[in-house]
């Protein structure tokens, strides 16, 4: 009788470990992503197999699903791209047209044109945020080249609106990928010319450590909205009163500053402002 206990308890000790140990292994795998679900337990029964098979299957359909939605996804990212590139040549034609008349209705028409060219390029850095490619190239780039391309598209808003515009030649280089640099700078002042009532200011500053401080005089952010002001599609109080806000623009500046090794920030009040800093310090950055 008692040989038979301790064989007993010598195969419920066995049967004990061995469970514990396909648990630990089941919870092992359970923590990994399905791509790396390969090595299950052993098949001990029936029911291992089984499951098993139906593991592999569904781990066959999740491959298969993410195949198909990888490659519509890509369809779907050439199309757009080559629809925003193909709707610049009819912009390209009208800006022409427009150039040849000087008239109040011309210069109204010529910035809602450059809203639309605005909207496009929007569209072609959302879609390359998470491109595989990362088009970035980074150089010593000359600030001051850069800010000037950038306010140039502004020039005409700002006459009308009859803001006053101060900035100095800055004659700093820093290490950045000019485009992608250029497209920031254009979005901020965008929101400045935008939110800044008529006869009120912008200021373009620089301090150390290399950072670029876009100021304006305009109607300004709400606290409750500040933090939220990178969000994809947050628009705050400012954009549901305006109605044409998307809520794109700062999220793409906050995206690219991320890619470019860039920080950027947002200090406001309603009424009093808004003053916008990219700093452009690096410690560590590989240079192509």
């Amino acid at each position: 009788m008692s040989i038979c206990t301790v064989l007993g308890l010598i195969f419920l000790f066995y049967d004990i470990v061995k469970v514990k140990k396909k648990h630990d292994k089941l919870s092992e795998i359970s923590r990994m992503s399905a791509e790396l679900m390969e090595h299950l337990p052993k098949i001990q029964s029936q029911d291992d197999e089984d499951y098993q098979a139906i593991i592999s299957a569904l781990r066959s359909q999740q491959r298969q699903l993410r195949t198909d939605m990888t490659r519509h996804y890509q369809d779907m990212i050439d199309y757009y791209t080559i629809w925003a590139h193909q709707i610049k040549t009819p912009i390209a034609a009208m800006r022409l047209t427009l150039q040849n008349e000087d008239s109040e209705l011309s210069r109204q028409l010529t910035e809602e044109l450059q809203r639309i060219e605005q909207y496009v390029e929007m569209v072609l850095a959302f879609l390359r945020l998470d491109s595989v490619s990362k088009d970035y190239v980074f150089k010593e780039t000359e600030l001051d080249k850069v800010i000037k391309e950038a306010g140039r598209k502004f020039a005409g808003q700002c006459i009308r609106k009859k803001l006053k515009h101060s900035y100095s030649p800055i004659q700093e280089k820093v290490l950045t990928d000019e485009k992608w640099l250029c497209f920031v700078i254009e979005q901020v002042l965008s929101n400045a010319v935008k939110y800044t009532k008529e006869g009120g200011s912008i200021s373009i500053e620089y301090k150390e450590p290399m950072t670029l401080c876009i100021k304006d005089t305009g109607i300004g952010i709400a606290p409750e909205d500040l933090p939220r002001v990178f969000e994809k599609s947050y628009t705050g109080y400012n954009g549901r009163s305006d109605k044409k806000a998307s809520g794109i623009g700062l999220y793409l500046c906050r995206r690219i500053c991320d890619n470019l090794g860039h920080r950027i920030s947002v200090n406001s009040s309603l009424d009093n402002g808004t003053t916008v800093s990219i700093c452009m310090q690096h410690e560590k950055i590989q240079v192509e």
